[in-house]
Protein backbone atom coordinates (compact mmCIF):
# COMPACT_ATOMS: atom_id res chain seq x y z
CA UNK A 1 0.00 0.00 0.00
CA UNK A 2 2.91 2.34 0.69
CA UNK A 3 4.19 1.74 -2.85
CA UNK A 4 0.76 2.55 -4.28
CA UNK A 5 0.61 5.76 -2.22
CA UNK A 6 3.96 6.96 -3.58
CA UNK A 7 2.95 6.16 -7.14
CA UNK A 8 -0.36 8.00 -6.70
CA UNK A 9 1.50 11.04 -5.37
CA UNK A 10 3.64 10.97 -8.51
CA UNK A 11 0.59 10.76 -10.79
CA UNK A 12 -1.27 13.61 -9.13
CA UNK A 13 1.85 15.80 -9.14
CA UNK A 14 2.27 15.17 -12.86
CA UNK A 15 -1.34 16.18 -13.48
CA UNK A 16 -0.99 19.26 -11.30
CA UNK A 17 2.24 20.39 -13.00
CA UNK A 18 0.64 20.18 -16.43
CA UNK A 19 -0.93 23.62 -16.93
CA UNK A 20 -3.12 22.56 -19.86
CA UNK A 21 -4.42 19.13 -18.78
CA UNK A 22 -6.47 20.17 -15.69
CA UNK A 23 -8.19 22.86 -17.74
CA UNK A 24 -8.92 20.43 -20.54
CA UNK A 25 -10.25 17.84 -18.11
CA UNK A 26 -12.62 20.19 -16.28
CA UNK A 27 -13.31 23.29 -18.35
CA UNK A 28 -13.83 21.77 -21.81
CA UNK A 29 -16.29 19.01 -20.73
CA UNK A 30 -18.39 21.53 -18.79
CA UNK A 31 -18.53 23.80 -21.85
CA UNK A 32 -19.55 20.82 -23.96
CA UNK A 33 -22.32 19.94 -21.51
CA UNK A 34 -23.65 23.49 -21.75
CA UNK A 35 -23.41 23.79 -25.54
CA UNK A 36 -24.09 20.28 -26.92
CA UNK A 37 -27.70 19.83 -25.70
CA UNK A 38 -28.63 23.01 -27.56
CA UNK A 39 -26.69 22.03 -30.69
CA UNK A 40 -27.44 18.27 -30.74
CA UNK A 41 -31.18 18.78 -30.78
CA UNK A 42 -33.43 16.77 -33.09
CA UNK A 43 -36.43 19.00 -32.37
CA UNK A 44 -37.16 21.04 -35.49
CA UNK A 45 -37.96 24.74 -35.14
CA UNK A 46 -37.94 27.67 -37.56
CA UNK A 47 -38.70 25.44 -40.55
CA UNK A 48 -38.89 27.67 -43.61
CA UNK A 49 -42.28 27.40 -45.32
CA UNK A 50 -43.40 28.95 -48.58
CA UNK A 51 -47.13 29.18 -49.35
CA UNK A 52 -49.27 29.02 -52.48
CA UNK A 53 -52.78 30.17 -51.58
CA UNK A 54 -55.05 29.68 -54.59
CA UNK A 55 -58.22 30.18 -52.56
CA UNK A 56 -57.73 33.44 -50.55
CA UNK A 57 -60.68 32.51 -48.36
CA UNK A 58 -61.39 32.76 -44.65
CA UNK A 59 -60.51 29.08 -44.15
CA UNK A 60 -57.21 29.29 -46.03
CA UNK A 61 -56.27 32.40 -44.03
CA UNK A 62 -57.14 30.68 -40.73
CA UNK A 63 -55.07 27.62 -41.73
CA UNK A 64 -52.09 29.83 -42.58
CA UNK A 65 -52.35 31.66 -39.24
CA UNK A 66 -52.57 28.37 -37.36
CA UNK A 67 -49.43 27.08 -39.07
CA UNK A 68 -47.35 30.23 -38.52
CA UNK A 69 -48.46 30.58 -34.88
CA UNK A 70 -47.39 27.01 -34.04
CA UNK A 71 -43.77 28.09 -33.44
CA UNK A 72 -42.38 25.45 -35.80
CA UNK A 73 -42.64 27.32 -39.10
CA UNK A 74 -41.39 30.60 -40.52
CA UNK A 75 -43.28 31.87 -43.57
CA UNK A 76 -40.62 32.86 -46.10
CA UNK A 77 -42.84 33.71 -49.05
CA UNK A 78 -46.27 33.61 -50.65
CA UNK A 79 -46.39 32.76 -54.35
CA UNK A 80 -49.00 32.53 -57.04
CA UNK A 81 -47.59 29.46 -58.83
CA UNK A 82 -46.00 26.20 -57.80
CA UNK A 83 -42.91 26.64 -59.99
CA UNK A 84 -42.14 29.97 -58.26
CA UNK A 85 -42.34 28.33 -54.84
CA UNK A 86 -40.22 25.42 -56.05
CA UNK A 87 -37.37 27.83 -56.83
CA UNK A 88 -37.16 28.61 -53.10
CA UNK A 89 -36.74 24.90 -52.41
CA UNK A 90 -34.02 24.68 -55.06
CA UNK A 91 -31.99 27.57 -53.62
CA UNK A 92 -32.48 26.30 -50.02
CA UNK A 93 -34.40 29.34 -48.83
CA UNK A 94 -37.43 27.13 -48.08
CA UNK A 95 -37.81 23.64 -46.60
CA UNK A 96 -41.48 23.03 -47.37
CA UNK A 97 -44.07 24.17 -49.89
CA UNK A 98 -47.76 24.18 -48.95
CA UNK A 99 -50.23 24.63 -51.80
CA UNK A 100 -53.86 25.36 -50.92
CA UNK A 101 -56.08 24.66 -53.94
CA UNK A 102 -58.77 26.89 -55.35
CA UNK A 103 -62.27 26.34 -53.91
CA UNK A 104 -60.65 25.01 -50.69
CA UNK A 105 -63.31 26.56 -48.44
CA UNK A 106 -66.24 25.76 -50.73
CA UNK A 107 -65.31 22.08 -50.99
CA UNK A 108 -64.95 21.76 -47.21
CA UNK A 109 -68.31 23.42 -46.50
CA UNK A 110 -70.23 21.80 -49.35
CA UNK A 111 -68.58 18.41 -49.79
CA UNK A 112 -66.95 17.99 -46.37
CA UNK A 113 -63.54 17.25 -47.87
CA UNK A 114 -60.64 18.92 -49.65
CA UNK A 115 -56.93 18.40 -50.13
CA UNK A 116 -53.68 20.34 -49.90
CA UNK A 117 -50.23 19.65 -51.34
CA UNK A 118 -47.08 19.42 -49.20
CA UNK A 119 -43.72 19.33 -51.00
CA UNK A 120 -40.65 18.84 -48.79
CA UNK A 121 -36.94 19.35 -49.37
CA UNK A 122 -35.62 15.96 -48.23
CA UNK A 123 -31.92 16.48 -48.90
CA UNK A 124 -31.94 16.48 -45.10
CA UNK A 125 -34.34 13.58 -44.69
CA UNK A 126 -34.84 14.12 -40.97
CA UNK A 127 -35.76 17.79 -41.34
CA UNK A 128 -37.97 17.17 -44.36
CA UNK A 129 -39.74 14.23 -42.76
CA UNK A 130 -40.34 15.90 -39.41
CA UNK A 131 -41.38 19.15 -41.08
CA UNK A 132 -43.97 17.32 -43.19
CA UNK A 133 -45.18 15.46 -40.10
CA UNK A 134 -45.54 18.66 -38.08
CA UNK A 135 -47.40 20.35 -40.92
CA UNK A 136 -49.70 17.35 -41.42
CA UNK A 137 -50.55 17.28 -37.71
CA UNK A 138 -51.42 20.99 -37.73
CA UNK A 139 -53.65 20.50 -40.78
CA UNK A 140 -55.33 17.52 -39.11
CA UNK A 141 -55.91 19.62 -36.01
CA UNK A 142 -57.40 22.38 -38.16
CA UNK A 143 -59.62 19.80 -39.84
CA UNK A 144 -60.79 18.54 -36.44
CA UNK A 145 -61.69 22.07 -35.38
CA UNK A 146 -63.75 22.55 -38.53
CA UNK A 147 -65.44 19.16 -38.10
CA UNK A 148 -66.24 19.89 -34.44
CA UNK A 149 -67.75 23.23 -35.45
CA UNK A 150 -69.90 21.66 -38.16
CA UNK A 151 -71.07 18.86 -35.86
CA UNK A 152 -72.04 21.38 -33.19
CA UNK A 153 -74.07 23.37 -35.64
CA UNK A 154 -75.68 20.52 -37.56
CA UNK A 155 -76.34 17.84 -34.95
CA UNK A 156 -75.57 17.76 -31.27
CA UNK A 157 -76.35 14.04 -31.18
CA UNK A 158 -73.48 12.97 -33.48
CA UNK A 159 -71.09 10.74 -31.49
CA UNK A 160 -67.88 12.42 -30.40
CA UNK A 161 -64.70 10.82 -29.03
CA UNK A 162 -62.64 12.95 -26.69
CA UNK A 163 -59.01 11.78 -26.60
CA UNK A 164 -56.81 12.58 -23.59
CA UNK A 165 -53.09 11.92 -23.86
CA UNK A 166 -50.37 11.92 -21.19
CA UNK A 167 -46.64 12.29 -21.73
CA UNK A 168 -44.87 10.04 -19.22
CA UNK A 169 -41.42 10.76 -17.72
CA UNK A 170 -40.78 13.80 -19.96
CA UNK A 171 -44.08 15.75 -19.86
CA UNK A 172 -42.91 18.67 -22.00
CA UNK A 173 -41.12 16.34 -24.46
CA UNK A 174 -37.92 18.32 -24.06
CA UNK A 175 -35.10 16.83 -26.09
CA UNK A 176 -32.58 18.47 -23.74
CA UNK A 177 -33.87 16.34 -20.87
CA UNK A 178 -33.13 13.32 -23.04
CA UNK A 179 -29.69 14.49 -24.17
CA UNK A 180 -28.12 15.96 -21.01
CA UNK A 181 -27.78 12.66 -19.05
CA UNK A 182 -26.38 10.94 -22.14
CA UNK A 183 -23.80 13.69 -22.69
CA UNK A 184 -22.66 13.29 -19.08
CA UNK A 185 -21.82 9.65 -19.91
CA UNK A 186 -20.13 10.78 -23.12
CA UNK A 187 -17.83 13.11 -21.15
CA UNK A 188 -16.93 10.38 -18.65
CA UNK A 189 -16.10 8.13 -21.60
CA UNK A 190 -13.70 10.71 -23.00
CA UNK A 191 -11.91 11.10 -19.67
CA UNK A 192 -11.79 7.38 -18.95
CA UNK A 193 -10.91 6.27 -22.47
CA UNK A 194 -8.95 9.03 -24.20
CA UNK A 195 -6.87 10.53 -21.40
CA UNK A 196 -5.94 7.20 -19.83
CA UNK A 197 -4.96 5.94 -23.29
CA UNK A 198 -2.24 8.62 -23.38
CA UNK A 199 -0.88 7.87 -19.91
CA UNK A 200 1.48 4.90 -20.18
CA UNK A 201 2.55 5.70 -23.73
CA UNK A 202 3.57 9.21 -22.66
CA UNK A 203 5.95 7.63 -20.14
CA UNK A 204 7.32 5.47 -22.96
CA UNK A 205 8.07 8.58 -25.01
CA UNK A 206 9.65 10.37 -22.05
CA UNK A 207 11.73 7.30 -21.17
CA UNK A 208 10.50 7.19 -17.56
CA UNK A 209 8.78 3.85 -18.13
CA UNK A 210 12.20 2.14 -18.08
CA UNK A 211 12.75 3.36 -14.51
CA UNK A 212 9.43 1.80 -13.46
CA UNK A 213 10.16 -1.45 -15.28
CA UNK A 214 13.38 -2.11 -13.36
CA UNK A 215 11.67 -1.69 -9.98
CA UNK A 216 9.98 -4.60 -8.14
CA UNK A 217 6.60 -2.83 -8.40
CA UNK A 218 3.98 -5.40 -9.50
CA UNK A 219 2.12 -4.73 -12.73
CA UNK A 220 -1.28 -4.49 -11.07
CA UNK A 221 0.00 -1.90 -8.55
CA UNK A 222 1.48 0.20 -11.35
CA UNK A 223 -1.73 0.03 -13.41
CA UNK A 224 -3.83 0.76 -10.33
CA UNK A 225 -1.80 3.93 -9.76
CA UNK A 226 -2.64 4.92 -13.34
CA UNK A 227 -6.33 4.07 -12.96
CA UNK A 228 -7.18 5.78 -9.66
CA UNK A 229 -6.38 9.41 -10.67
CA UNK A 230 -8.70 9.29 -13.67
CA UNK A 231 -11.28 7.49 -11.55
CA UNK A 232 -11.21 10.41 -9.10
CA UNK A 233 -11.27 12.97 -11.92
CA UNK A 234 -14.31 11.18 -13.35
CA UNK A 235 -16.18 11.61 -10.06
CA UNK A 236 -15.30 15.31 -9.98
CA UNK A 237 -16.47 15.70 -13.57
CA UNK A 238 -19.71 13.81 -12.90
CA UNK A 239 -20.42 16.07 -9.90
CA UNK A 240 -19.77 19.21 -11.93
CA UNK A 241 -21.94 17.83 -14.72
CA UNK A 242 -24.81 17.20 -12.29
CA UNK A 243 -24.48 20.78 -11.00
CA UNK A 244 -24.58 22.15 -14.56
CA UNK A 245 -27.59 19.96 -15.40
CA UNK A 246 -29.42 21.39 -12.39
CA UNK A 247 -28.31 25.01 -12.78
CA UNK A 248 -28.70 25.35 -16.56
CA UNK A 249 -31.46 22.86 -17.42
CA UNK A 250 -33.25 22.42 -14.08
CA UNK A 251 -32.66 18.67 -14.32
CA UNK A 252 -32.26 16.52 -11.20
CA UNK A 253 -32.39 12.71 -10.97
CA UNK A 254 -35.72 11.36 -9.78
CA UNK A 255 -34.01 8.17 -8.61
CA UNK A 256 -31.24 9.78 -6.55
CA UNK A 257 -27.51 10.20 -7.03
CA UNK A 258 -26.44 7.03 -5.22
CA UNK A 259 -27.27 4.68 -8.09
CA UNK A 260 -25.61 7.02 -10.62
CA UNK A 261 -22.37 7.24 -8.62
CA UNK A 262 -22.31 3.47 -8.10
CA UNK A 263 -22.61 2.84 -11.83
CA UNK A 264 -20.13 5.64 -12.59
CA UNK A 265 -17.57 4.06 -10.26
CA UNK A 266 -17.65 0.73 -12.09
CA UNK A 267 -17.98 2.38 -15.52
CA UNK A 268 -14.90 4.55 -14.96
CA UNK A 269 -12.92 1.48 -13.87
CA UNK A 270 -14.00 -0.26 -17.07
CA UNK A 271 -13.15 2.54 -19.47
CA UNK A 272 -9.94 3.50 -17.69
CA UNK A 273 -8.83 -0.12 -18.06
CA UNK A 274 -9.78 0.07 -21.73
CA UNK A 275 -7.66 3.21 -22.15
CA UNK A 276 -4.72 1.67 -20.32
CA UNK A 277 -4.91 -1.35 -22.63
CA UNK A 278 -4.61 0.93 -25.65
CA UNK A 279 -1.78 2.83 -23.98
CA UNK A 280 0.13 -0.37 -23.20
CA UNK A 281 0.10 -1.65 -26.79
CA UNK A 282 0.74 1.74 -28.45
CA UNK A 283 4.17 3.01 -29.35
CA UNK A 284 3.34 6.72 -29.55
CA UNK A 285 0.76 9.18 -28.25
CA UNK A 286 -0.54 9.75 -31.78
CA UNK A 287 -1.16 6.04 -32.22
CA UNK A 288 -2.90 5.80 -28.84
CA UNK A 289 -5.00 8.91 -29.51
CA UNK A 290 -6.28 7.73 -32.89
CA UNK A 291 -6.98 4.21 -31.61
CA UNK A 292 -8.96 5.55 -28.66
CA UNK A 293 -10.77 8.03 -30.91
CA UNK A 294 -11.77 5.23 -33.30
CA UNK A 295 -13.36 3.09 -30.59
CA UNK A 296 -14.97 5.97 -28.69
CA UNK A 297 -16.68 7.27 -31.83
CA UNK A 298 -18.12 3.81 -32.49
CA UNK A 299 -19.22 3.45 -28.86
CA UNK A 300 -20.97 6.83 -28.96
CA UNK A 301 -22.69 6.41 -32.32
CA UNK A 302 -23.90 2.89 -31.47
CA UNK A 303 -24.65 3.49 -27.80
CA UNK A 304 -28.07 5.10 -28.09
CA UNK A 305 -26.68 8.54 -27.25
CA UNK A 306 -28.26 10.38 -30.19
CA UNK A 307 -30.67 7.86 -31.70
CA UNK A 308 -32.61 5.01 -30.06
CA UNK A 309 -31.02 1.58 -30.31
CA UNK A 310 -34.41 0.16 -31.34
CA UNK A 311 -34.25 2.18 -34.58
CA UNK A 312 -30.96 0.55 -35.63
CA UNK A 313 -30.73 -2.53 -37.89
CA UNK A 314 -30.98 -5.85 -36.08
CA UNK A 315 -27.26 -6.63 -36.53
CA UNK A 316 -26.36 -3.25 -35.02
CA UNK A 317 -28.68 -3.82 -32.06
CA UNK A 318 -26.84 -7.05 -31.30
CA UNK A 319 -23.48 -5.27 -31.44
CA UNK A 320 -24.66 -2.84 -28.74
CA UNK A 321 -24.55 -5.76 -26.30
CA UNK A 322 -20.74 -5.36 -26.50
CA UNK A 323 -20.91 -1.60 -25.95
CA UNK A 324 -20.51 -0.54 -22.29
CA UNK A 325 -21.65 3.01 -23.08
CA UNK A 326 -25.11 1.78 -24.13
CA UNK A 327 -25.72 0.30 -20.67
CA UNK A 328 -24.70 3.41 -18.73
CA UNK A 329 -26.63 5.75 -21.08
CA UNK A 330 -29.74 3.65 -20.49
CA UNK A 331 -29.14 3.64 -16.72
CA UNK A 332 -28.57 7.37 -16.29
CA UNK A 333 -31.65 8.24 -18.36
CA UNK A 334 -33.78 5.80 -16.40
CA UNK A 335 -32.56 7.25 -13.10
CA UNK A 336 -32.93 10.87 -14.18
CA UNK A 337 -36.27 10.65 -16.00
CA UNK A 338 -38.02 7.55 -14.64
CA UNK A 339 -36.71 7.50 -11.08
CA UNK A 340 -35.43 3.92 -11.43
CA UNK A 341 -33.72 2.28 -8.44
CA UNK A 342 -30.89 -0.24 -8.30
CA UNK A 343 -33.32 -3.18 -8.25
CA UNK A 344 -34.52 -2.11 -11.71
CA UNK A 345 -30.97 -1.96 -13.10
CA UNK A 346 -29.28 -5.17 -11.98
CA UNK A 347 -28.86 -6.49 -15.54
CA UNK A 348 -27.05 -3.31 -16.63
CA UNK A 349 -24.91 -3.32 -13.48
CA UNK A 350 -23.82 -6.91 -14.11
CA UNK A 351 -22.87 -6.05 -17.70
CA UNK A 352 -20.80 -3.00 -16.67
CA UNK A 353 -19.02 -5.05 -13.98
CA UNK A 354 -18.16 -7.68 -16.59
CA UNK A 355 -16.68 -5.00 -18.87
CA UNK A 356 -14.63 -3.67 -15.94
CA UNK A 357 -13.15 -7.11 -15.26
CA UNK A 358 -12.44 -7.86 -18.93
CA UNK A 359 -10.89 -4.48 -19.79
CA UNK A 360 -8.64 -4.37 -16.73
CA UNK A 361 -7.56 -7.97 -17.25
CA UNK A 362 -6.60 -6.96 -20.78
CA UNK A 363 -4.64 -4.01 -19.39
CA UNK A 364 -2.67 -6.24 -17.01
CA UNK A 365 -1.95 -8.83 -19.69
CA UNK A 366 -0.95 -6.30 -22.36
CA UNK A 367 1.45 -4.35 -20.12
CA UNK A 368 4.88 -5.93 -20.21
CA UNK A 369 7.59 -4.74 -17.86
CA UNK A 370 10.21 -5.95 -20.30
CA UNK A 371 9.06 -3.45 -22.97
Amino acid sequence: MKTLRFLLEKEFKQIRRDKFLPRMILFLPIMQLIVLPFAANFEMNNINLTLIDNDHSVYSTRLTEKITSSGYFTLTGVHARYDEALKQIENNSADLVLEIPANFERRITKEGTSHVLIAANTVNGTKGGLGSSYLSNIIQSFNSEITAGRITVQSASVPHIDVQSTNLFNPHMSYKNYMVPGIMVFLLTIVGGSLSALNIVSEKEKGTIEQINVTPVPKYIFLLSKLIPFWVIGFVLLTLGAIVAWAVYGLTPLGGFGVIYLFAAVYMIAFTGFGLTISSVSESQHQAMFTAFFFIIIFNLMGGLFTPISSMPEWAQKLTWLNPLSYFVEVIRMVYLKGSQFADLTKQFGAVCLFAVVFNAMAIISYRKSS
